[in-house]
């Protein structure tokens, strides 16, 4: 099963090409990106681990693709993904958010609906890798 989130996430994994052109445009705008690692993908787990600091006041894609580089070294079978902040409104507020590597072998999420009193859902989920 393939995960399934953030931008482009129902298309084929981006090159890194189509990567370093997605970050030209984010910088273009202002955007500082920010790279996050994780081996829980679960939809409910929002805080994945920062890899250093969001990269502000970066003029060239380069710079992150270094760091996704180093990322994708440490960590080659983890899910990470890149974070655009557009802080144009005096708030650091994700603008765009892509995975841009994935573990070999993704995980399967099971999720299992008990109906219970009235018109109320319990739901348990669980992983297989």
């Amino acid at each position: 099963m393939r995960i399934t989130q953030g931008c482009f996430s129902f298309l084929p994994d981006l090159t890194d090409e189509q990567i370093t052109a997605q970050v030209e445009y984010c910088l273009r705008r202002g955007w500082a990106i920010g790279i996050e690692y994780t081996d829980d993908p679960h939809p409910r787990n929002t805080y994945w681990e920062m890899w250093g600091n969001p990269m502000f006041d970066l003029k060239d894609a380069k710079g992150v693709t270094m760091e996704l580089d180093d990322c994708r070294k440490a960590y080659p079978q983890h899910y990470i993904r890149l974070n655009a902040f557009d802080s144009s409104r005096g708030l650091e507020t994700v603008t765009m958010s892509f995975i841009v590597n994935r573990p070999e072998n993704e995980p399967e999420l099971s999720m299992t609906r008990t109906d219970v009193r009235s018109r109320s859902q319990n739901y348990s989920w669980a992983t297989a890798r």
